[in-house]
């Protein structure tokens, strides 16, 4: 419930005496003068202004009427409305006759700068309240069918599809005002900020996106990103969680392993993603053990280089080569290598599969 504060009513009485040659309080629903052209009024009650509290009209008192009330001078005291209810009272100290000509407009004034707070705060409510029920929603907290009837509430528009995208910021730059520039320009976004320089954005699942062209905007406009994890759409709030979770791993998987990549998607890595966030499994240690013999004897970093690039092509040797600028003769050379230190012929499914899983997990500058 909105409620007058000490702000709102000096900002009233500053506005009205900029104009009037009187003084003006603003006083609360309990008669408290929150606001005063006079300093040492604002805090103590005005009798009056109780008066038109407690009848829900305006009084007049002349001389002899505020000499017989506490906190009162002479003058027209008005209530103060937001939507039709009293939420404090407007005073112009001066004989009723001289000031009573002014009262309505200062008080016509006054009750607009209150309703233009209102909206003010209830927008920041809103935005907030927003943010909290979106925050729950996607981390997968509390009860789903509550949030999402909240949601529609708050216009979230849950009911759409959306493809989730986890947005990497340079340091030292806010996600803050990427959030509001994304929410600006694609209508029915959603933005939650995480840990952080990083952007959860959920856009719906409406047209396409050139995302390359949409990173370059956001570098003009001071919002440089690192990298970006995207997954496909989803259709319901559980298909989004998921793949809320899997850009977030995929996000993960970029910055240690594929630090030279910024856009990341979960259709290209999506087995390398699911294998990183069980990095911690003492099992997965065997898939990077057979690596990490090539690697002690790959000082350039020219094998593990290969053998990158021959994932990268799926073991076709001539695009791996043309890629590599190398014959394809150096190329099976280089494989050969690979295969003697591994102990795994790349030339075999088994072999190829488990370099594959190994290359996913090594990070690109792993130390021995």
């Amino acid at each position: 419930m909105f409620e007058l504060d000490h702000d709102l009513a000096q900002d009233i009485v500053d506005r009205a005496m900029a104009i009037l040659p009187f003084n003006v309080n603003v006083m609360d629903s309990q008669g408290l003068i929150l606001g005063s052209g006079e300093p040492q009024r604002v805090n103590t009650r005005h009798e009056g202004a109780q008066l038109v509290l407690a009848n829900g009209r305006v009084v007049e008192l002349d001389s002899q009427a505020a000499a017989c009330l506490k906190g009162s001078q002479p003058g027209v005291n008005l209530p103060l409305l937001l939507d039709q209810r009293l939420i404090g009272v407007l005073g112009i100290t001066g004989e009723p006759d001289q000031v009573r000509i002014y009262a309505e407009l200062v008080r016509m004034t006054a009750e607009m700068l209150v309703a233009q707070r209102h909206m003010q705060a209830e927008q920041q409510w809103r935005r907030q309240r927003s943010d909290d029920v979106l925050g729950l929603l996607l981390g997968g907290e509390g009860d789903a069918a509550r949030l999402l009837e909240e949601a529609r509430q708050l216009g979230l528009k849950p009911q759409l599809a959306r493809t989730p995208y986890l947005l990497e910021l340079a340091p030292r730059h806010s996600s803050e005002g990427l959030a509001a520039w994304l929410s600006a320009h694609f209508a029915d976004s959603w933005c939650v900020s995480m840990t952080g320089a990083a952007l959860l954005w959920c856009r719906p699942a409406q047209g396409s996106l050139d995302l390359p062209r949409l990173l370059e905007r956001l570098a003009g406009n001071g919002w440089p990103v690192l990298r970006l994890a995207s997954a496909g759409p989803a259709a319901d709030l559980a298909g989004l969680r998921r793949n809320c979770r899997r850009v977030g791993d995929l996000l993960a998987y970029g910055r240690d392993v594929l630090p030279q990549v910024q856009w990341l998607t979960l259709e290209r890595y999506r087995l390398p993603a699911l294998l990183w966030r069980h990095r911690g499994d003492d099992s997965l240690e065997e898939w990077i053990e057979p690596l990490q013999r090539v690697q002690a004897r790959d000082a350039n970093g020219q094998l593990l280089g290969t053998l990158r690039a021959w994932c990268e092509h799926d073991g076709q040797s001539q695009h791996c080569a043309d890629a590599l600028g190398i014959h394809r003769n150096s190329l099976r050379y280089r494989m050969e290598r690979i295969a003697e230190l591994s102990g795994l012929d790349p030339m075999t499914l088994q072999g190829m599969l488990a370099l594959y899983i190994g290359v996913q997990l090594l990070p690109a500058a792993a130390p021995l």
